[in-house]
């Protein structure tokens, strides 16, 4: 494990909490996220296909690593129900180094 591998939190929207669940079940399971953060109550505007429409939706908050980050983007869009999925990474400056150091183990790939 590199502690050189930087931190990622990966945002993505669901259209509820069933689809929200099992998504984060699966990248937790698959070794793809140390935690995903559910935040119920999100609601979003936004224009798709020429028209603006309102939606309530769950945020997920993603920690995954660099050398996941690919890997997890690949692996919301295959499993979310959305034809354009909302994946933003934002690469993380500081953070508690004990909690880097475990979202790296919880992420590492079984070869590392």
């Amino acid at each position: 494990m590199s502690t050189a591998d930087p931190i990622f939190l990966l945002f993505t929207t669901c259209p509820d909490v069933a689809c929200a669940t099992r998504l984060a079940h699966a990248l937790v399971e698959e070794g793809l996220a140390a935690c995903v953060t559910r935040l119920e109550g999100a609601h979003s505007t936004y224009r798709w296909q020429g028209r603006i429409s309102e939606d309530p939706e769950v945020q997920l908050l993603i920690k995954t690593t660099g050398a996941r980050l690919d890997a997890t983007i690949s692996r919301v869009q295959a499993l979310h129900p959305y034809e354009l999925p909302e994946c933003i990474a934002v690469e993380t400056r500081a953070g508690l180094p004990a909690y880097l150091d475990w979202i790296r183990a919880q992420t590492r790939e079984e070869s590392d």
